[in-house]
């Protein structure tokens, strides 16, 4: 039987989770429907899902489907748990994108749509709701065409739409395809048959329907079963995407099989595998394996982390690559031991909160999307941890850019360098994160002194000169050196003659902030592109509040406002758009881009020993080194 894995997107309340509950209610995995305001769905599991009504963590759910294995991934809505889609993306075969007929294309519709076209992950879309008074059909295909991808195929029409007694008749529309493909074009003009529509990353088949009435559903099913590609083998052995915990506090790792099998006993890094369960009709089962196609979840991998790849590593699992999360806010507990081991485990499930802890005020930081995902914070750590906990105000998360190339070298035995270690590096404007290579022999030194220096760079740039990460600098070490192991004569291995890691790992930071230096970095901050939906008349009186705000109008007609806003201001205009439009403004945002910061740039106290000032930096090291060798 085919395997499909299959993801389920949407902005928050298009009727997402509805949908996933319906297709497993056609599919026989379940007797009766779930509802979401009833919090009875099966996919939303833990109690702050059901309380709430939306979807936090992804869940997945097998059954089968005219012939198809179906592993069915259910994503969050709601731009706060974006991360959660992130990881679910780079495992997916493909994609259907929920749209609802009366809200139409969203701010997050278009920031997953964007995602989806840029991984070409073939993808369906479904507009749901068709129910709902206010419903659209020919107007909303425009707004798609325009905003998601003009190469749609409607598959459907509808009668009786916005009743609840609205219809789908099957209809493939191949006219609004031939504007953009010219062998379907031709296939018209000439009377030919058509080529069959697939779903790819070009070319996206429209179905209309309700998950609630289940109007449409048949179609739909059609579609991901025909339409959709089946899992197929040759790309890396398997994808981790998910972490989480069970009862007795062990770890639990998702993982998507590509190619090659997963045993029970096989062994991933230090690791061995202690058990598997398989995803399968509407369940999970013990197996003693996991191939090719399946998903399943692992226990045994203490060690493993959301992103890696085990097994057979021809190729990585496709990076979705989101924005990444734009405020930061600390977490206070009274119990902090606690605090900060129970958000050690968080960050194992959501590595993005980026734990930052500042020992000398005794504070946590984490970093946010928004401020649910701090209420989801709070309550998770009060209800599977006991700790009550408040947060300091909400902070704009900025980032360092370098403004150009710059290099510094300390040698080994030489003035003023303390440490046994020699460290040259080279730092220049990068573009796809943090990268480290060599232009040194590899052998020059032991791997275990070159794997210290690119641990320490990644460490620090979480902290440019102005405190905000870098998260976009490419690193070359260009010299290196260091003192072989020694000994007394007929003595132990002498720590004061030999370099250790340690030397490397307290070198780099003072080499590395010497180099960004040289090389200067520019404070950038977030911009949200937005959507200010404004009766027309009432245009003139936000504009001028847009201005105070620092937003950017690129276009305006009759449906409002487009342009673009700094994130710290995207509350404000929300909070101050009802009273300028007569309650009538609604406003969408999501992120879009950074841009350097205009008028003195912020900045954020630093944690930890500060290698921009080296007296206190060597004075704290040497004073943490020489604790740790008397203890």
């Amino acid at each position: 039987m085919a395997t499909l894995n299959l993801g389920i997107l949407a902005h928050v309340d298009a009727g997402k989770t509805s949908l996933t509950e319906r297709l497993l209610y056609a599919a026989g995995v379940i007797d009766e429907l779930g509802s979401v305001d009833a919090g009875s769905t099966r996919t939303d599991t833990l109690e702050l899902e059901r309380r709430r009504g939306i979807t936090i963590k992804s869940a997945v759910v097998s059954f089968p489907l005219r012939g198809t294995t179906v592993n069915l991934i259910d994503t969050p809505g709601h731009p706060d748990f974006i991360a959660e889609v992130e990881r679910v993306l780079g495992v997916l075969d493909g994609a259907v994108l929920v749209i609802s007929a009366v809200e139409g294309v969203q701010a997050q519709t278009r920031v997953l749509a964007r995602t989806l076209h840029r991984l070409r992950i073939p993808t369906l879309i479904f507009v749901n709701k068709i129910d709902r008074v206010g419903a659209r059909f020919a107007g909303l295909l425009d707004e798609i065409s325009a905003r998601v991808s003009p190469a749609l195929v409607p598959m459907s029409e509808v009668t009786d739409l916005g009743t609840r007694g609205a219809a789908v008749a099957e209809r493939v529309d191949l006219l609004r395809l031939a504007d953009h493909d010219d062998a379907v074009l031709a296939a018209l003009v000439e009377e030919r048959t058509p080529p069959p529509v697939r779903a790819h990353d070009d070319v996206h088949p429209v179905f209309f329907g309700s998950a609630i009435t289940g109007a449409g559903i048949d179609e739909l099913i059609g579609g991901i079963v025909d339409l959709a590609p089946a899992a197929t083998n040759g790309r890396a052995g398997g994808a981790v995407f998910k972490i989480d915990r069970g009862p007795a506090g062990e770890r639990i790792a998702y993982l998507r099989m590509f190619d090659g099998v997963l045993r029970v006993r096989d062994t991933i890094g230090p690791d061995r595998v202690t058990g598997i369960d398989v995803f399968t009709d509407g369940g999970t089962q013990p197996r003693a394996e996991l191939t090719p196609g399946q998903i399943g979840t692992v226990r045994g991998l203490g060690h493993v982390r959301i992103g890696d790849t085990v097994g057979v590593r021809t190729r990585k699992a496709r990076q979705a690559q989101f924005a990444p999360p734009s405020l930061e806010t600390a977490v206070l507990a009274s119990r902090r031991a606690d605090l900060h081991a129970a958000l050690a485990e968080l960050a194992e499930q959501d590595p993005l909160i980026n734990l930052r802890q500042d020992d000398e005020r005794r504070e946590v930081y984490v970093s946010l999307y928004g401020e649910v995902q701090k209420e989801v914070i709070q309550a998770t750590l009060a209800e599977q941890y006991g700790l009550q906990v408040s947060f300091r105000e909400t902070t704009t998360l900025h980032i360092e850019r370098l403004a150009g190339a710059g290099r510094a070298v300390e040698f080994n035995k030489v003035d003023p360098n303390p440490f046994l270690a020699t460290v040259g590096l080279r730092v220049r404007p990068g573009s796809d994160g943090v990268t480290f290579d060599l232009a040194v022999e590899p052998g020059s030194m032991p791997p275990a002194f070159f794997a210290a220096v690119e641990q320490t760079v990644r460490e620090t740039l979480r902290q440019g000169l102005r405190g905000w990460p870098v998260p976009d600098c490419a690193v070359t070490m260009t010299h290196s050196g260091y003192s072989a192991r020694q000994s007394h004569s007929h003595a132990v291995f002498d720590k004061s003659m030999s370099s250790t890691a340690g030397d490397f790992r307290n070198l780099t930071p003072l080499v590395l902030m010497a180099a960004l230096r040289q090389a200067g970095t520019v404070v950038h901050e977030p911009i949200h592109a937005f959507t200010a939906e404004v009766p027309p008349d009432t245009i003139p009186a936000v504009l001028p509040l847009l201005a105070r705000l620092g937003a950017i109008p690129l276009a305006t007609g009759a449906h409002g406002v487009d342009g673009e806003i700094p994130a710290a201001m995207v509350h404000e205009l929300q909070r101050r758009l009802p009273g300028l439009t007569r309650g009538e403004g609604v406003l969408e945002s999501a992120f879009d881009h950074y841009a350097a910061v205009r008028g003195k740039p912020p900045v954020r106290e630093r944690t930890g020993p500060d290698p921009l000032d080296r007296k206190e930096y060597l004075l704290r090291v040497l004073r943490l080194r020489t604790s740790s060798t008397s203890g």
